[in-house]
């Protein structure tokens, strides 16, 4: 990592959001404060819930608490709190324990402490806690913020750490669902989010049993979302997603772009934008959006003929990556915030017209918001599109059996893709990609990359396959690659990008909001844009047993896994930024 990459990411928690908080306990008179004198309650947390978290005090001490938590006040997350505790006192306190990870930490210091040491961006608690960070030598520093009208005590970076703390462990424990066995995705299937939530919604969509009475498609799922020309599936899908939201009790706004064709002077209802607000609390016109694309490209191949006999061609009619899979994870992060009282507004849309060159989002961007609603200011963007093809799979596409083409129904192209990275028996990793950014070796999106780095290396539990990527010292074309081999191929990655394929770029461009966006395999994934994008592709390509690469998983169980992560992230992102949105950076220089 260069100086500029070093020096921005020190910067980060500066001038992040006051959400980055960690811990610190110091000597007084009585002695540095010890485990003995506290008690908390439980000592197994539940894994991805809010829950009741009790802190007992035996002397007068502080205590840190280093986690998402509801404000009971203002009904409001906030990330973090410190509290003050006489001897005899106790304190319950409703946090959001960590959903993929199975260690968290309360610490302690004396009574009325104001600074303490957190962990650094790219490590977990208990890698924290492992080296020795609560003896305050070299950790970062939080200073507590009284809250407003009596609230819980929030915080902000500071330059002083305070000194020593003693640490507190807890243990957490994230059930299984009965209904579902390991295979199945049964480990990331409970919470307020979950993979297997994700995992269902992708195959009500995605259903390909034939249904003689549906004369949209004539299968059970929505299939043939092809945007514009009055398709009757697009317009049916449509209709099962407003209803969706709208049962999640969210208001739901649509609109209809239509194009005038320059060839034929003719109008084709060319986008469909579907969006469910939860109007904000504090500040209505300050939106946080949530989206991704529902539309699939459409059948320029004509006869929907399958690229494993005829080879690549281009439509299809599933669409279950591209972009069910996104899609799907709307509609669980929808369903989960619905319910979550916010100081901003909440907005969850899903696109139409991206396959065309994002219309439904240039629409959305350009009309109902900026001449519309010229008073909203859209804080930040989180974009879907293709994920979950990705960590914990890989180590070779599947091969055979009708898959691929080529000798033996294998890629013909193993090598290094030079528009994207290795395929087949490399790795394919996910990706967190942060805009704007014009320049691909400086760190201009600071903020967001390390609020990207911050949930992914505790809550989401991947600090060991994460790494940051950045282009100093390599050329511009092929930086992404060269460093991610450089690093000995992370498995997930978190880089700012200079380019934009998807709906994150109209936000950005339109708007100038800074954006974050996940994804996985693209342009190695041979049935990008296939017939061959259904659910079965998708299991297939994660499938890791017999694979000299990551756990003896079931495609089903590393997909779920895959889509766990994905939408956990998106989540934990969406309660920072409500607390403390990320403004783009260039717009303050």
């Amino acid at each position: 990592m260069g100086r500029d990459a070093r020096r921005a990411l020190g910067l980060v928690c500066i001038m992040m959001f006051a959400p980055l908080s960690g811990c610190f306990g110091e000597e007084g008179d009585g002695g540095l404060i010890g485990e003995n004198d506290v008690t908390v309650t439980p000592e197994t947390l539940i894994g991805g819930i809010f829950q009741g978290l009790t802190i007992s005090a035996d002397r007068d001490l502080s205590a840190f608490v280093p986690y998402l938590m509801m404000n009971p006040d203002t009904g409001f997350v906030q990330n973090s709190t410190v509290v003050d505790l006489k001897a005899g006192q106790s304190v319950l306190l409703t946090v959001l324990a960590p959903p993929r990870t199975d260690t968290a930490v309360v610490l302690l210091g004396d009574y009325g402490r104001e600074n303490w040491p957190i962990r650094e961006l790219n490590e977990s608690w208990k890698t924290w806690w492992e080296r020795g960070g609560y003896e305050g030598k070299s950790s970062q520093g939080i200073k507590r913020i009284v809250g407003d009208n009596g609230t819980l005590d929030t915080v902000q970076v500071s330059g002083s750490n305070g000194g020593a703390v003693t640490p507190v462990l807890l243990s957490i424990m994230r059930p299984e669902a009965p209904g579902f066995s390991e295979a199945e995705g049964s480990r990331h299937s409970t919470g307020m989010v979950d993979g297997r939530t994700v995992f269902n919604y992708i195959n009500v969509m995605s259903d390909e049993t034939p249904d003689p009475t549906d004369l949209a498609d004539g299968a059970v799922g929505y299939l043939d979302r092809w945007a514009g020309q009055g398709n009757a599936a697009y317009e049916d899908a449509a209709q099962y997603l407003i209803q969706t939201m709208e049962n999640f009790g969210l208001e739901v706004i649509t609109q209809r772009f239509v194009y005038d064709s320059l060839m034929t002077g003719s109008q084709n209802p060319e986008a469909y934008n579907i969006c469910g607000y939860r109007w904000g609390e504090v500040d209505r016109d300050k939106w946080m959006v949530f989206g991704a694309h529902f539309d699939i490209a459409p059948p320029i191949n004509g006869g929907m003929l399958d690229p494993h006999i005829f080879g690549r061609t281009y439509g299809t009619r599933v669409g279950a990556y591209d972009n069910t899979a996104g899609t799907s994870m709307v509609l669980t992060v929808a369903e989960a915030m619905a319910d979550h009282s916010t100081r901003n507004t909440m907005v969850f849309c899903l696109w139409s017209g991206e396959e065309g060159g994002k219309r439904g989002s240039d629409f959305w961007t350009d009309y109902w918001v900026k001449e519309d609603n010229p008073n909203v200011e859209v804080t930040n963007y989180v974009n879907l599109d293709m994920a979950g093809v990705n960590w914990p799979g890989g180590g070779g596409a599947p091969c055979g059996d009708g898959h691929g083409g080529g000798e033996g129904n294998c890629d013909p192209e193993p090598q290094v893709d030079p528009d994207g990275y290795p395929k087949d028996e490399e790795v394919w990793p996910m990706r967190v990609y942060i805009g704007p950014s014009l320049d691909h070796d400086v760190m201009n999106q600071p903020g967001m990359v390390g609020l990207a780095m911050w949930i992914g290396s505790d809550a989401i539990g991947v600090e060991e396959q994460m790494s940051p990527l950045l282009g100093e010292g390599y050329d511009a074309e092929t930086w992404k690659v060269d460093d991610w081999m450089a690093k000995d191929r992370p498995e997930i990655i978190v880089y700012e990008d200079t380019t934009a394929r998807s709906d994150h770029a109209t936000f950005q461009d339109n708007l100038g909001t800074v954006t974050m966006g996940f994804g996985g395999l693209v342009d190695g994934y041979w049935c990008y844009h296939q017939t061959c994008d259904t659910v079965d592709e998708m299991i297939d390509w994660m499938d890791t047993t017999g694979k000299d690469y990551g756990e003896e998983q079931s495609g089903t169980s590393n997909l779920v896994d895959a889509l766990d992560t994905i939408t956990w992230w998106a989540t934990y992102s969406f309660f920072h930024l409500d607390e403390d949105p990320i403004r783009n950076a260039y717009l303050d220089e």
